[in-house]
């Protein structure tokens, strides 16, 4: 029976972790390791200046004082007692889109995981509103587990998975969009008289080219994204390589 590890930013009571922990049951034996308290952001950030507390909280559940990363790490290294078959990161409670990926905990966690050769899948749902239901970014999570299982992924790729609310049913592999949001600092002053700012992003500001995943998600279909660990640029190692003759210490 294969073995999933699940894991998230929102943190191990989110809503949308307990989903894909139900959507789940049944295909393997399941593990649950993520932050005790929302960590939405950390990307793929460790904590290395102050030890990472762990705590269980059920039956092959850990509750993880640290960052998504962190707990994937602590799973890989000291909480299970052999490694998974597949690391399931999410639901998120939103989207993961553009330039987004960068930043996300979400992904950061699956990205942990593909580091150490594990098949991973980050899911999110990309909604902005204040009520969501996952039972349709759940019911999709279980299929891709179940293909993924059975056929693999590339090594060295995870899949970034965004579904919309009002999901259509149609399924889109896309390529990762260009910065189309406005990022927007809401500036303000505490009661001492220090400036501070509320980061937040404005939503679309231009048209999404058609193989995006933004533009999967604004149709109303669900966006698959390949991610690879490897950022080298081929085309710039090839054109750029000419400089090192004369950055050459002589």
């Amino acid at each position: 029976m294969p073995h999933i590890l699940i894991t998230n930013d929102d943190g191990i009571r989110a809503e949308g972790l307990r989903a894909l922990v139900a959507a789940l049951q049944g295909l393997g034996t399941l593990s649950v390791v993520a932050p005790n308290q929302e960590r939405s952001a950390a990307a793929q950030s460790l904590t290395l200046r102050q030890p990472i507390y762990a705590e269980q909280v059920g039956e092959r559940e850990w509750a993880v004082e640290g960052t998504p990363a962190d707990s994937v790490i602590l799973a890989l290294n000291k909480l299970l007692p052999e490694p998974p078959d597949l690391v399931v990161s999410g639901i998120n409670r939103g989207g993961n889109l553009g330039e987004n990926v960068f930043y996300s905990g979400t992904i950061g966690a699956a990205m942990e995981a593909c580091i150490n050769g594990i098949p991973a899948i980050a899911m999110s749902l990309a909604h902005r509103g204040k009520q969501f239901d996952y039972a349709d970014s759940a019911k999709l999570s279980r299929r891709l587990a179940e293909l993924v299982l059975r056929e693999g992924l590339p090594k060295h790729v995870m899949l970034s998975v965004n579904v919309p609310q009002k999901w259509n049913g149609g399924v889109r592999f896309t390529r990762q969009s260009e910065k189309l949001t406005r990022t927007r600092l809401q500036p303000g002053t505490d009661p001492r008289g220090r400036m501070y700012f509320w980061l937040h992003e404005q939503p679309v500001t231009e048209e999404a080219e058609a193989d995006t995943d933004y533009a999967a998600v604004l149709a109303g279909e669900t966006s698959i994204t390949p991610l690879e660990l490897d950022r080298t640029h081929p085309t710039s190692l090839n054109h750029l390589s000419h400089w090192a003759a004369r950055l050459r210490s002589s």
